[in-house]
């Protein structure tokens, strides 16, 4: 069976600190107004996490009992609250690899790339 799925979601400051708060991860180019300039971002930046959270969510809901084995994603780009994202998930057959994308609506930047092997 083949996948093929897609959404689009806006990312918000408040689901960067409620992630923040649930995973533990506060580091500050997340949440602080002040600190992610410092790195040299215009706003506070996604965790990739969070938009790997929203990928495999995707992914759950059409195949309830996906069970990953390997991982491999990049961040090659930043994702920022109030700017759309399109997420992809797709596998051209069962047991092949299940790709994961994520796209910023506005530029076609890509903001994760990933491979799954799942069970």
């Amino acid at each position: 069976m083949t996948l093929n799925l897609s959404s689009r979601w806006t990312p918000t400051h408040a689901e960067f600190a409620e992630f923040a708060r649930i995973s533990g991860d506060d580091n500050p180019i997340h949440l602080d107004d002040g600190i992610y300039a410092i790195g040299g971002f215009p706003r506070p930046v996604a965790h990739g996490t969070l938009i790997y959270a929203r990928l495999w969510a995707m992914l759950r809901e059409e195949r309830p009992m996906a069970r990953p084995e390997l991982h491999m994603l990049v961040f090659p780009n930043p994702c920022y609250a109030g700017e759309e994202v399109r997420l992809e998930v797709t596998q051209e057959e069962e047991g092949a690899p299940v790709f994961l994308r994520a796209i910023r609506a506005i530029d076609d930047s890509e903001l994760l790339i990933g491979e799954l092997e799942v069970q």
